[in-house]
Formats: structure tokens, C-alpha cells, sequence
């Protein structure tokens, strides 16, 4: 392991923005920050929207410049890539942003129900093989999970360089009858949208110089709506 990966994590503990667990295995159990976003860490009632797989956290980031009445956490495993983040949101004293260290899977372990206003998912592992396919944060598994936090009908963002997943979480999100807002196949070559959807992050800069078209789909959840896998739908 690189000295330099070694440094970034141990300067992550010192930043106050930043929620990490101690230690072991937390699914099914509760964190003691959940429920508690805006009471204890904005010190606010302003909205709370999450950025799941945040990577540098230059989505987070943005998005918090542009709009500083709301509540962003950027969400990550890889603590080494978060550090980037987290540290100019620290060292510029950007007090709407938070970031927090964990698995996706373990997400109920942090926020309570209807803490949560929002949810971006910006460039996931698309994981394309169809054995995979129950990995991917827009499957059904993943969206029944951000239920049990989301608001009702609160908003899922996804931005991706890959049209399997894109094609893949629109026909879930349309075989489930859930309100699309907004569905952009080549999203630089259409310039629909407004600013937020151009802010660019590392990896996104590296799709746009290899020739790939990015994507942008948004759609609403519905709280009470149980989601299903869209060829199950079909069958039905």
C-alpha cells in the first residue's frame, strides 16, 4: 500500500465533515449520526441530498457551491479518493457538505426514514455482465433500500457513460410505473438541461476525451411503491 494512500486516510480522521465507522460490520445496525444530519452536523432543517459513490466528490461539491440552502454528502468506500473532497470542502469551510465513509449496501445503517431529500448516482460501476446485474446502485434491491429514507417521491439522478445501465434503469423505472422528469441519451450533444447537469467529474473528463456520450436520467421514487425487476413486471 502507497505511503501516499497511507497519509491521505490518517489526515481523513482528522476532518471534522467527515462520518467514518470504527470498526466491523455495521449492516442491520444503526450508526449513532442517523437521523441526526441536520440536527447534529448542518445544524439546519435545510434539505439533505446524497451523492452515492461520490469518488473526488466533485459533484458533491458542486452541487453545494450552486445551491448552499441545501445539505450534500458525498458517499464513497475508497477513502484515499474521498480525501480530495473532503479536504477543499474542510479547508474552504463549506459547512453544507459532509462526507461519509461506507458501503452502499450499508446505507439504512445511516439515515432514517425521510432524512433524505435527494439521491445522485454519478458514473457507477455499470457492471454490465448480467449475473452482476443485482450489484447496480439503480437495481431493484438498491431502490426498495433508498425507500426506507427518501421522501416520497424524491428524486433519483443518474449520470452514467454507460447505455446498458442507462437503458437498463429507465425500462426498471417505466415498468414500474415511476414518473420520469428527464431521460437525455447524449447529454453534451442535446446541451438540454441546466447548469448542474455539466458539472464534470474525474472520471467523467476521462469518457468525454475517450469519444463516450454521457447520459442523464432522472425519475421520481414512490415511498409506498415496492419496485420490481422489470422482466418480472413484463411477465405479470
Amino acid at each position: 500500500m502507497g505511503k501516499n494512500k497511507l497519509a491521505r486516510w490518517a489526515e481523513l480522521e482528522t476532518f471534522s465533515n467527515v462520518i467514518q465507522p470504527d470498526t466491523g460490520n455495521l449492516y442491520g445496525k444503526d450508526h449513532p449520526i442517523k437521523g441526526k444530519w441536520q440536527s447534529d452536523i448542518f445544524r439546519n432543517s435545510n434539505p439533505v441530498i446524497l451523492e452515492l459513490g461520490c469518488g473526488k466528490g466533485e459533484y458533491t461539491l458542486g452541487l453545494s457551491l450552486r445551491f448552499p440552502y441545501n445539505n450534500y454528502i458525498g458517499i464513497d468506500i475508497k477513502g484515499s479518493r474521498m480525501w480530495r473532497g473532503a479536504k477543499t470542502a474542510y479547508e474552504n469551510k463549506m459547512l453544507n457538505v459532509a462526507f461519509l465513509r461506507t458501503r452502499i449496501e450499508y446505507i439504512n445503517s445511516y439515515f432514517a426514514e425521510n432524512e433524505v431529500d435527494e439521491i445522485w448516482i454519478t458514473f457507477p460501476d455499470p457492471y454490465s455482465e448480467k449475473l452482476n446485474s443485482n450489484k447496480r446502485l439503480t437495481c431493484p434491491w438498491f431502490l426498495n433500500t433508498y425507500r426506507n429514507f427518501l421522501k416520497d417521491n424524491g428524486t433519483i439522478h443518474l449520470k452514467t457513460d454507460n447505455s446498458e445501465l442507462f437503458n437498463y434503469t429507465r425500462n426498471l423505472a417505466e415498468q414500474n410505473d415511476l414518473p420520469v422528469i428527464c431521460a437525455i441519451t447524449d447529454l453534451y450533444a442535446d446541451k438540454k438541461g441546466n447548469d448542474i447537469l455539466f458539472i464534470r467529474t474525474h472520471y467523467e473528463n476521462l469518457f468525454l476525451a475517450g469519444g463516450l456520450k454521457i447520459s442523464y436520467l432522472a425519475f421520481r421514487l414512490e415511498k409506498n411503491k415496492v419496485i420490481e425487476d422489470a422482466a418480472t413486471k413484463i411477465k405479470k
